[in-house]
C-alpha cells in the first residue's frame, strides 16, 4: 500500500508541535449532505506513512489517517497560565518593592507615593496605578490623582496600559505622555531564566554579594573597590520582580548582567518564586535582548502621563 499523501501544511517536520487537523468523520454525513469533518487541536506526537497521532490538551490520544485528513497547520502554543493574568493583577505584584511606599485604593487603582525617597523618585513608585475600574467616573479619579499627589508635594502621574480606554480617555482631557516612560512588562520562568543564565555563563565576573530584607534583595558586584554591577529584587508569593539592573558604563555585554540575574533569580527561587516578571523601557535594546535570552515574553505595554499644565 502506497505511503497517504501529506496534508496541506501538515507532515512529519510538525511532530512535537501544536497543530489544528481538519479530518473526515468515516461513515457520516454532514449538514450539507456531503461527508461530516471535524476539527482535532492537539500536539503531534507521531507521523507515519498512513497515519499520524495528536495529543489534545484532554483526553486520550487520537490516531488520525492520513487520508482522512482535510487540511491542517501548525498553531502557536497555547500561551501559559501566567501570560493569561489581567494588567493589573501582573501590576499588582510590584507593591512590595518598596518598603516606604505608601498606598491609597482609588477602586481598582492604587496611588502610590514614597514617605522617604532615596536619590530621585522613581515614577513606579510615585504615580497612580491607573488599570482597572476606579470605582467613579475617569474624570473624577483623574482629578483625585492629582489633588492626591499636588497635597503631597509630588507631581501627579498615571501610569496606564498603553492604548487603553483609560489610556485615550486621559489623553483626551489633555494628559501627555512623559519622555523615556514607555515601557513594556515582561514575564516569563523563573526557572527557565536560571538555566539561561547558567548556560551563558559570566566569565571572569566578580563574586556577587547579596543582601536580604524581607522580601526584597539587593545584588552587588564590586571590583578594585567600585560597584560595577548591581540589581534588585522582590518577591511576592511565588512571583519575583527584578528592577534597578545596572551595569558600569564600559563593562556592559561582559557579563555582568546575567551574573546579578543568576544571583537574583537563584535567591528567588530559593523562596519559592516560579514567575519572574520586569520593566524595561522600549528604547533599552541591550535589556530587551537579554531578556529575550532568558525566555521573557511580552505581557503589555504602558506608559506615564501627566494632567495638563495649570495656568
Amino acid at each position: 500500500m502506497p505511503p497517504s499523501p501529506p496534508a496541506r501544511g501538515l507532515g512529519p517536520h510538525v511532530v512535537g508541535l501544536r497543530v489544528v487537523v481538519r479530518r473526515l468523520v468515516p461513515g457520516e454525513t454532514g449538514p450539507s449532505g456531503g461527508p461530516a469533518m471535524t476539527d482535532l487541536l492537539g500536539v503531534c506526537t507521531s507521523w507515519g506513512e498512513h497515519e499520524c497521532v495528536v495529543q489534545p490538551e484532554s483526553g486520550p490520544a487520537v490516531t488520525v489517517r492520513l487520508a482522512d485528513v482535510v487540511s491542517g497547520k501548525p498553531v502557536p502554543p497555547r500561551p501559559s497560565v501566567r501570560q493569561r493574568v489581567s494588567a493589573r493583577d501582573a501590576e499588582g505584584h510590584a507593591l512590595v518593592m518598596w518598603p516606604t511606599v505608601v498606598t491609597e485604593d482609588l477602586g481598582d487603582w492604587v496611588l502610590r507615593t514614597e514617605t522617604e525617597p532615596q536619590g530621585r523618585l522613581l515614577k513606579r513608585a510615585n504615580s497612580a496605578l491607573a488599570i482597572g475600574d476606579p470605582g467613579v467616573s475617569w474624570d473624577d479619579a483623574l482629578d483625585g490623582v492629582v489633588g492626591f499627589y499636588t497635597g503631597r508635594d509630588r507631581e501627579p502621574l498615571v501610569q496606564v496600559e498603553a492604548g487603553s480606554p483609560v489610556h485615550r480617555h486621559a489623553t483626551g482631557r489633555g494628559w501627555t505622555e512623559v519622555d523615556g516612560g514607555a515601557s513594556t512588562f515582561l514575564l516569563g520562568s523563573v526557572a527557565r531564566a536560571l538555566r539561561a543564565c547558567g548556560s551563558t555563563g559570566a566569565g571572569a565576573a566578580p563574586t556577587p554579594v547579596l543582601t536580604e530584607d524581607g522580601p526584597r534583595a539587593h545584588v552587588v558586584l564590586e571590583q578594585d573597590g567600585r560597584v560595577v554591577a548591581q540589581g534588585r529584587a522582590a518577591y511576592d508569593g511565588d512571583w519575583l520582580g527584578v528592577h534597578a539592573l545596572l551595569v558600569e558604563e564600559g563593562r556592559r555585554r561582559g557579563g555582568l548582567a546575567t551574573a546579578v540575574m543568576g544571583e537574583l533569580l537563584d535567591w528567588g527561587a530559593s523562596h519559592g518564586a516560579r514567575t519572574l516578571w520586569l520593566h524595561v523601557e522600549l528604547d533599552n535594546d541591550p535589556a530587551l535582548s537579554l531578556y529575550e535570552r532568558l525566555g521573557l515574553l511580552p505581557h503589555h505595554d504602558l506608559a506615564y502621563l501627566r494632567p495638563p499644565a495649570q495656568h
